[in-house]
């Protein structure tokens, strides 16, 4: 290693250690684990250190219903998140949770030098209580309509619509997520991290190269309105680290999580020798970037580096923001079988294929990512199968079987390889740059060219001709060697596939220097098939295992497959009729009702305003497939109080009931508001 090397830590957004791991959590840790082979391709000195976030009222409320302590329960997530991470072939360093010695010390590192500092106040504040459940309420348990732009069924903190940031006592008609019951107000003594007092350090610090264009104009916003102080705090019952000198009071979540990334590199010093201060102090030459998804920049580009300066810690070199994914075109849902869990996908298809579509789908920008399974399967067929791998397959049968796994002294075409080797410049740009969608069009067009070559050679027939073995030989060790060079620039995205590679060609096509040196007159082992085609029936056996069962509850009748129709009831006039105010409504938001067997609660706009409306639909649909869709309902029915709120309307559905039920859909062109006649 050269003086040259750098020195990188590289971190992802943490998995929260209440659930599985999911295809949507998994594009994260897929772009961050390219860019880090990547960086150890090049000769780098790179580490991935990562962690369970495993604090906060989540885990505090699923321990709880399972009657068991919280330390049981995220051990044991913890187990079958690293088990899914390392079947995907993410290369963390260190793995480990929030809930660990050295997290609770740095984290209470941090809020001692932050308080000597002057940037930690104490004052009474009015907050939320849930009387029912006797806790104060977190801010994601509490859901209301957005006091900026008014959307309905938004967090307490803030809104996913127009990403405004508030205090949960500003939502309008707050509801507790827990109970469903309205929350009161509250007096409690809360501390305050005074985020206000670094805004000129923050400013400068955005605008120095760290973050993306879209995500600097995002920051931009919230200068304009004023950086608010930010709560660090929470009351008891809460699962998390005490703040020191206190009895009730715990750290937010949202402190520690971060500071699982130091943690965890921490943990990593501790087994390796290595100098945690030379990386995480104030001075440091190393780099730090960390990868997250866009719905959480602004902890980590706001509170996040304003902690590290007040503590008298380095900042983050920069911080990558990626979009969401949807599947199909549409978000993942459960009923339609595209909420896919990692090991689910994982029981039936191969981790590079994933690790292939998403690279090819991945720019430097915030733009979400679909996937499309059709797509999927013709891409990663026609490209990773039909394109590389195939040009080992057509050339090692010819090595192998005539002229004894031996490659040529020489190529035939010297500056073809140059134009191979001379691509990694260009190729590794693309990847320090994460844009691995150009990177992979620059290697797939190589693929094509190396094709291209062997088809015009057509070794098959030459091998006929008296004299011509030679050039047999020479034509396929070019092929051999070219790819070589192509697995090499894909072997952060296909580990997998470059692994065996490496076994067939008998060195390590993972490090890039070696590729400037082709491979002459020496023997390959055997060729084994790399990988091979997606049989598109292994990946509809992933969606039906992925599937929620939509059948008639036990004890249900099922309905027949063609129903007897309804009697017509009673006449009655126009006046009756003319009583009823039907509307046109877009549903806004949908959710189960989890204590209702058949209730769906939607957040309905009717142009003046929201309702909220329980629909008995819940058999029938995915409350994500809802979201969007336009429908009627009765606007001027009496509101009904329910156990789990008030319903102020009825929504119109055709059907028996259980799965045959079909909400009704104006033509399009009809808006929220218009009265049906």
């Amino acid at each position: 290693m050269t003086q040259d090397n750098r020195k990188i830590l590289v971190t992802s957004a943490l998995p929260y250690a209440n659930g599985a791991i999911h295809l949507g959590h998994m594009l994260e840790y897929i772009q961050t684990d390219i860019w880090a082979r990547f960086q150890r391709s090049q000769g780098n000195e790179c580490y991935f250190a990562w962690a369970d976030d495993a604090h906060g009222t989540p885990v505090m409320l699923w321990a709880r219903a399972e009657g068991k302590p919280p330390e049981e329960l995220i051990d044991r997530m913890n187990e079958q998140h690293k088990t899914d991470f390392r079947d995907f072939g993410i290369s963390f360093d260190n793995y480990t949770s929030t809930h660990s010695e050295y997290n609770r010390e740095i984290v209470e590192r941090i809020y001692r030098e932050l308080d000597a500092g002057g940037y930690i106040e104490r004052r009474p504040i009015e907050q939320l209580y849930d009387d029912e459940e006797g806790m104060f309420l977190p801010d994601r348990f509490i859901r209301g309509t957005c006091p900026k732009c008014k959307t309905p069924d938004q967090y307490g903190d803030s809104c996913e619509a127009c990403g405004s940031t508030y205090s949960p006592t500003e939502l309008i008609d707050p509801r507790s997520a827990v109970s469903g019951s309205t929350p009161v107000l509250k007096q409690s003594e809360h501390y305050f991290f005074r985020l206000s007092a670094f805004e000129d350090r923050l400013h400068e610090w955005m605008n120095s190269g760290t973050l993306q264009p879209e995500i600097v104009n995002k920051l931009q916003e919230w200068f304009t309105d004023g950086l608010r102080d930010w709560d660090i705090s929470r009351d008891a019952p809460y699962f998390g680290f005490r703040i020191p000198g206190t009895e009730d009071k715990y750290f937010y979540v949202w402190v520690d999580a971060p500071v699982g990334y130091a943690a965890s590199f921490r943990e990593l010093c501790e087994r390796t020798g290595m100098d945690f201060d030379a990386w995480w102090g104030p001075d440091s030459s190393t780099e730090m970037h960390h990868f997250i998804g866009k719905d959480i920049v602004y902890f980590h580009t706001l509170f996040w580096p304003a902690m590290l300066m007040g503590a008298g810690f380095r900042t983050p070199t920069a911080v990558y923001a990626h979009g969401f994914l949807t599947v199909d075109g549409a978000k993942m849902s459960k009923s339609r079988g595209t909420f896919i869990k990692a090991r689910t996908y994982l029981d039936h298809l191969h981790p590079d294929y994933l690790r292939y579509y998403y690279a090819a789908k991945l720019g430097p920008g915030t733009g979400d990512i679909d996937l499309n399974l059709e797509d999927f399967v013709q891409r990663v067929n026609a490209d990773v199968v039909g394109k590389v791998v195939n040009i080992a397959s057509r050339c090692a049968g010819f090595i192998q079987k005539r002229f004894e796994g031996r490659l040529s002294a020489e190529l035939p075409r010297p500056d073809l390889q140059q134009r191979f080797t001379g691509a990694r410049t260009a190729i590794a740009q693309d990847f320090e740059q994460r844009n691995y969608q150009a990177a992979i069009r620059r290697i797939m067009a190589l693929a094509d060219e190396a094709n291209r070559y062997i088809d015009e050679e057509k070794p098959w027939q030459q091998i006929k001709q008296e004299g011509m073995a030679d050039h047999v030989q020479a034509v396929c060790t070019q092929g051999i060697n070219l790819f070589r060079v192509l697995i090499a620039y894909l072997a952060p995205v296909l580990p997998f596939t470059a692994e065996r590679a490496s076994a067939f060609l008998g060195v390590d096509v993972s490090d890039w220097s070696r590729i400037e040196s082709p491979q002459l007159d020496v023997e390959i082992n055997t060729f084994q098939p790399l990988l091979t085609r997606i049989d598109p029936l292994k990946v509809q056996a992933m969606v039906d295992a992925s599937k929620e069962s939509l059948q008639a509850t036990p004890g249900e009748a099922a309905a027949p497959e063609t129903p007897a129709l309804e009697p017509i009831a009673d006449e009655i006039g126009i006046d009756d009729f003319l009583k009823v105010d039907l509307r046109v409504a877009r549903i806004v938001a949908a959710e189960s009702v989890p204590e209702a067997r058949k209730l769906l609660k939607l957040t309905l706009d009717i142009g003046d305003g929201t309702r909220t409306v329980f629909a008995g639909i819940k058999s029938a649909y995915d409350p994500a497939d809802l979201v969007g869709r336009h429908t009627v309902m009765v606007a001027n029915l009496k509101p009904r109080k329910m156990r789990f709120g008030t319903s102020e309307g009825m929504v119109l559905a055709a059907g028996p009931g259980g799965s045959d039920l079909y909400v009704l859909e104006p033509d399009e062109g009809a808006r929220p508001g218009l009265r049906v006649t």
